[in-house]
């Protein structure tokens, strides 16, 4: 159960946002119930958050990927049932996400997938990324713009897990 009620979806500086959450994802899901005590917070997140998965030229698999290998290590299952099916529709096989957990020992990811994971879990982790890590990573993305968008979903999924978490934001709530 979140640590707090989720906000009142019909109040009135909260109605254009739900609105437009409706109308651009089907449904207001639990995050964005949360969001909502705050529609600027929401407004601003759903922003960033919409250019990061619709916006971005980052592969689909990569980007959930990436998404699915953060909610492991932040310990986020929110994050990870929401992600799990948008991978698998992007590409990601279902033993590729049981593997996650330990992917540095599995032979299902390329060289590419590789160097994605590593690149993630050092941001996840150290924060700071070793060099030879942001080599393969830069190498493996082949363009600056790739690596920004890799580097800006990794940084928006550790905040989106982060907030998840800290106010124990779950699937099974009910509103």
């Amino acid at each position: 159960m979140a640590r707090i009620p989720y906000a009142d979806l019909s109040h009135p500086e909260a109605q254009p946002l739900v609105e437009r959450i409706v109308a651009e994802r089907g449904s207001v899901l639990h995050l964005y119930q949360m969001l909502l005590h705050s529609p600027a917070v929401a407004g601003g997140w759903l922003n960033y958050l919409t250019s990061i998965r619709q916006l971005s030229t980052l592969p689909g698999d990569l980007r959930e990927l990436v998404i699915m290998r953060v909610a492991v290590l932040n310990g986020a299952p929110y994050e990870a049932d929401q992600h799990a099916p948008i991978a698998l529709k992007e590409g990601v096989t279902q033993a590729q996400l049981d593997a996650l957990d330990g992917w540095q020992d599995s032979t299902l990811f390329d060289a590419r997938e590789r160097a994605v994971l590593a690149y993630t879990d050092a941001m996840t982790r150290q924060v700071q990324v070793p060099d030879a890590v942001f080599q393969a990573a830069r190498q493996a993305m082949g363009s600056d713009k790739l690596l920004v968008e890799l580097t800006a979903t990794v940084a928006a999924y550790n905040m989106v897990s982060r907030f998840l978490e800290a106010l124990q934001v779950h699937t099974h709530d009910h509103r």
